[in-house]
C-alpha cells in the first residue's frame, strides 16, 4: 500500500488540475460523493468530488482502513464505483472498496481512453474552488427558524387537517416578495428514492417588520404524509431560496436539521434546494399508553444464557439443529470463548471453519427465562427478542419455519412459559421476525433438499408446482442457481420474498393463524419487523390493522436506521428501532461537540409525532453496529470508556423515548463488528467476569428512570443551555418540573441558566446538594462525564 500511495502520489505531482489538458466531465452534469462508513453512506456535501478540468476531486482527512463507495445521491448504477472480485475500482462494482488513509488526502477519479475509471489517492494537493459569496445585505438579513413560534405555528409534527403559519422576516429594506413553497415527499421504498412533487405556490403576505419587510403565509396539510417546504425570496439583485441547513443527518440520505434558515441563490435544478419537513399524521394516531415507560432488555438468544445444554447444536449430529444448511455446525468448548470469524480476503482466519453464522454457544429461551429475575432487577420492564423462529443460522434472520420455535432454542411451549413467567414479573416480550426474506434452507425455498419436496427451490431447481412458488420472482433464463432467483441486497442465503403475493400476505398476517397473529396470541407483546424499508408501504398498513385487530394494546416497532417519519404517520409503526439517537449519544459520550451532535435529536423532536417520541426504542449497542463500550475506545482506555458510557447511559435514562439495554453492556462486555458485537453475556458462573459497579450504575439508573415519572412522561423543548460539552434540558409533568444536565468533558462544567418556571429550590434526585433559584436562575456545577437530575421539591 506504501508503495501504491507513493506512485500516486508522484501522478498527482506530474499531472495537476492545471497542466493537464481539460477535457469535458465524463459522467456529465453530477455530483459524485464518496460515501461510506465515515458518514454513515450518505451523500455529504464534505464529500463531494469536485470536477475540474480533467478529473473529479476531492480532499479527505481520514484515517485507519475506510470501506467506501464513490456515486451520485440516487445511487444510480451507471454513476457508483465500487470494487470487483478483486477489490479494484469498476463501474457498479458489487463490493465494498477498502483503503488505508492515515491524514490530509487528494483523491481523484479519472477515467481513461474507453471510459475505465481510475482512482489515485495521494497526499493532499488540490485546491478546491471557493464558493461564490453572496453579499445580498436583504437576502442575507432574511430569518427564519422553523422551532420558533413566531415563524412557525404550531410547532412541529401536526395532525391531518392542521394549518400551520408560516413568517419570515427582515429588518432592513430591500427584501421584494416572498414565496411559500410546498412540496409532498414520495412514499415509495426507502430513502433512496427522495423525491418531492411540487403541491402548492403561496405568494406571501408582507407586513411591516422593523425597517423592513415581513412575509406571512399560511397552509392546511389535509392528508397524512412528509411534506417540504421553503421559501422563495426575492429582492433587488436576485432571487434566493431560504431552506434546510446542510447539517449531515446520521443514516439518512437527506440533509437538514431544521431550525435556523440557510440562504443559497435560487438553483436552475430546484431538486438542489433543502427542504424543510413536516411530518404529517392521522389525527386517531395512538401509541400503547405502557410505552412510554418501558426500558428494554436487548437479547441475542443464542449468545446470553444456557438453559438447556441437551437442544445445544452439536457437530456431526443427526438433529436439525446439528446442520446448518448442506454442511456441519461449530460449536464452542467454552462459554466465554470469542465468536469465530472465518478469513476474509487478505485476512487471517481464526481456525473455525470458512462458513459465517454456523457457530453456536447454546443460549436458549429457557436460559432467558431463568435470568428473568437478573433482568427484572437490571430495571428492565420489557425485552426484545432477536429471531427465535427455526432458522439454521446463529442469528435466525433466516427462517425455516415461522410458525415453530428453533429446535436449538426450545419449544414453542417454551415461548409460552416465557411470556407467562415475565408477566408475572411485570415484564412485556416483543419478538423479532423478517417477513422480507427466508433462508434458503427452509421448506417455502428447500434449495438443499432438507425439508419434503415442495419448496420453490428444490434441490436448487425451480418448482412452479410449490405452494410457495408465488412466495418469489424466479429467472428461469438463468443457468446459474444463484442467479435464478434474488437474495435480499445479493445474499444468497436470504431469498427475497415478493410482498406483493395474495399467498405470502395471508400467510404473514392475514389468516387466522397467521404468523403476526399466531405469535400474539402465544403471548407476545408485540412485535419488531427487521429491514421495514424494502417492505411496501402497503404490506406494512395491512399488517397494522391485522396486529391491532388481535391485540389492540400490541406494540410495533419497525427496524429503521434514518430519519424514520415515513413510518410513523399512524398506519404504519407506532415505533422505530432510533439509531440517529444511538449515534447522536455516543459521539457527544465519545467528546464530539453538544452543538453539532444534539442537532440530530433536535431533528427528531421537531420531525416525529409526539407520541412516539416517547415510545422510541433509544438505543446505545446493536448485535449490528460495534458495542457502545467499543465505539467510546475500549481499546486504548477501558476505564475511561466506561465513564463514557455511563454518562451515555445518563442521558438515555434521562431523555424521552424507552432506554435499550443491550445484554451484557450493563457489565462492560464490549466487541466491535459482527460477530464480536454478539459475544456471550460473561455469567460469573460460566468463567466470566461482569463488571458488578457498571452494573450497579446502570440500575441506579434505570431507577432513577422509574422512580421519576416526569423523565418518561415529561414535555420536552429546546435546551435551557446549549454549548460544547454541557446540554441542559427542561421537562414537565403536570406540576413537576426536571432539569437534567450532562456534561461530555473530563473536567467539571458550571452554567448557568434561565428556568421556564417558578422556583426557590431544586432538589437533586441522585441525592447531591439541593440548588438554590435566583431570579430565575440557577447555577449549577456537572461532573465530569455525567450529569444530573434536579427536580422541584
Amino acid at each position: 500500500m506504501t508503495r501504491f500511495i507513493a506512485l500516486c502520489a508522484t501522478l498527482l505531482a506530474l499531472v495537476s488540475p492545471a497542466q493537464a489538458a481539460c477535457v469535458e466531465p465524463a459522467l456529465g452534469n453530477v455530483t459524485l460523493y464518496l460515501r461510506g462508513a465515515l458518514n454513515s453512506w450518505a451523500a455529504a456535501e464534505e464529500q463531494a468530488f469536485e470536477y475540474r478540468c480533467d478529473a473529479y476531486y476531492l480532499n479527505l482527512k481520514a484515517q485507519g482502513t475506510q470501506e467506501f463507495k464513490i456515486a451520485d445521491e440516487d445511487w444510480t448504477a451507471r454513476l457508483t464505483f465500487g470494487g470487483d472480485a478483486a477489490g479494484l475500482l469498476t463501474r457498479g462494482g458489487p463490493a465494498n472498496l477498502r483503503r488505508d488513509f492515515h491524514g490530509e488526502h487528494t483523491l481523484r477519479l479519472s477515467f481513461d481512453a474507453q471510459g475505465q475509471p481510475h482512482l489515485d489517492i495521494g497526499p493532499q494537493t488540490f485546491k478546491p474552488t471557493p464558493p461564490r459569496p453572496i453579499t445580498d445585505r436583504a437576502a442575507l438579513t432574511t430569518r427564519f427558524d422553523s422551532r420558533d413560534l413566531e415563524a412557525k405555528q404550531p410547532f412541529g409534527a401536526q395532525p391531518a387537517g392542521s394549518e400551520i403559519r408560516f413568517s419570515i422576516g427582515n429588518d432592513v429594506p430591500g427584501l421584494k416578495s416572498a414565496t411559500l413553497v410546498i412540496e409532498r415527499r414520495s412514499l415509495v421504498g426507502d430513502q433512496q428514492q427522495l423525491a418531492y412533487a411540487p403541491l402548492a405556490r403561496i405568494a406571501m403576505t408582507p407586513a411591516p417588520h422593523g425597517l423592513g419587510t415581513g412575509f406571512s403565509a399560511s397552509y392546511r396539510f389535509q392528508d397524512i404524509g412528509v411534506y417540504g417546504y421553503w421559501f422563495e425570496i426575492e429582492t433587488a439583485e436576485g432571487r434566493y431560496a431560504l431552506q434546510n441547513n446542510a447539517d449531515t443527518v446520521y443514516w439518512t440520505r437527506e440533509k437538514g436539521s431544521m431550525g435556523v434558515a440557510a440562504l443559497a441563490r435560487l438553483p436552475r435544478n430546484l431538486s438542489q434546494v433543502r427542504r424543510y419537513r413536516q411530518t404529517i399524521y392521522a389525527p386517531d394516531f395512538q401509541v400503547p399508553a405502557w410505552a412510554r415507560d418501558v426500558v428494554y432488555y436487548y437479547v441475542f438468544p443464542e449468545r446470553f444464557r444456557n438453559g438447556d445444554k441437551r437442544n445445544d447444536p452439536r457437530p456431526g449430529g443427526g438433529r436439525s439443529q446439528d446442520r446448518y444448511q448442506d454442511r456441519d455446525v461449530e460449536r464452542h468448548a467454552t462459554w466465554n470463548e470469542k465468536p469465530f470469524k472465518p478469513a476474509g480476503p487478505g485476512e487471517k482466519g481464526d481456525g473455525s471453519d470458512a462458513l459465517y453464522n454456523n457457530d453456536f454457544f447454546g443460549g436458549d429461551l429457557q436460559g432467558v427465562t431463568t435470568k428473568l429475575d437478573y433482568i427484572k432487577s437490571v430495571g428492565a420492564n420489557a425485552i426484545y427478542l432477536t429471531p427465535v423462529f427455526r432458522a439454521p443460522s446463529n442469528h435466525k434472520y433466516d427462517a425455516a419455519d415461522y410458525k415453530h420455535i428453533d429446535p436449538a432454542f426450545g419449544t414453542d411451549a417454551d415461548f409460552e412459559r416465557l411470556c407467562a413467567e415475565a408477566a408475572r414479573r411485570g415484564i412485556r416480550v416483543i419478538p423479532d421476525t423478517s417477513l422480507n426474506h427466508v433462508g434458503a434452507d427452509s421448506p417455502y425455498f428447500n434449495r438443499f433438499s432438507n425439508f419434503p419436496a415442495g419448496g420453490a427451490f428444490d434441490g436448487g431447481k425451480i418448482n412452479p408446482d410449490s405452494p410457495y412458488a408465488s412466495w418469489f420472482k424466479f429467472k428461469p433464463e438463468e443457468t446459474d442457481p444463484d442467479k435464478q432467483f434474488q437474495g435480499w441486497m445479493g445474499v444468497t442465503d436470504l431469498p427475497e420474498i415478493d410482498k406483493s403475493s395474495p399467498s405470502f400476505r395471508a400467510f404473514a398476517y392475514g389468516d387466522k393463524d397467521s404468523v403476526t397473529k399466531l405469535w400474539l396470541d402465544r403471548g407476545a407483546a408485540g412485535w419488531r419487523m427487521d429491514v421495514a424499508p424494502w417492505i411496501p408501504d402497503d404490506f406494512w398498513r395491512e399488517w397494522r390493522r391485522a396486529v391491532k385487530a388481535t391485540k389492540p394494546d400490541a406494540l410495533t416497532v419497525a427496524e429503521t436506521w434514518f430519519d424514520a417519519s415515513k413510518f410513523l404517520l399512524g398506519d404504519e409503526f407506532d415505533s422505530v428501532m432510533n439509531y440517529i439517537f444511538r449515534n447522536a449519544v455516543l459521539d457527544y459520550a465519545a467528546g464530539q461537540p453538544a452543538t453539532r451532535t444534539y442537532a440530530n435529536l433536535e431533528l427528531i423532536r421537531e420531525a416525529y409525532p409526539p407520541q412516539t417520541l416517547y415510545a422510541l426504542m433509544n438505543l446505545l449497542s446493536t448485535h449490528d453496529q460495534p458495542r457502545a463500550l467499543h465505539h467510546l475506545g475500549e481499546d486504548s482506555d477501558l476505564v475511561l470508556a466506561k465513564r463514557r458510557l455511563r454518562l451515555a447511559v445518563f442521558f438515555q435514562m434521562t431523555y424521552p423515548g424507552s432506554p435499550t439495554i443491550y445484554y451484557g453492556d450493563e457489565v462492560g462486555l464490549g466487541g466491535g463488528d459482527d460477530p464480536y458485537n454478539r459475544a456471550p453475556y460473561p455469567w460469573a458462573d460460566e468463567g466470566g467476569k461482569p463488571d458488578e459497579q457498571l452494573l450497579a450504575d446502570f440500575k441506579r439508573l434505570t431507577k432513577l428512570r422509574h422512580d421519576l415519572p416526569v423523565l418518561r412522561h415529561g414535555s420536552l423543548s429546546a435546551p435551557l443551555l446549549l454549548d460544547e460539552h454541557v446540554v441542559v434540558l427542561a421537562r414537565q409533568d403536570g406540576a413537576t418540573w426536571a432539569v437534567t444536565a450532562t456534561n461530555n468533558s473530563t473536567r467539571p462544567r458550571t452554567v448557568t441558566v434561565d428556568l421556564p418556571f417558578p422556583a426557590t429550590r431544586l432538589r437533586d434526585a441522585l441525592g447531591g446538594k439541593a440548588v438554590a433559584v435566583k431570579d430565575g436562575q440557577v447555577q449549577l456545577t456537572v461532573p465530569p462525564l455525567f450529569g444530573r437530575v434536579l427536580v422541584t421539591p
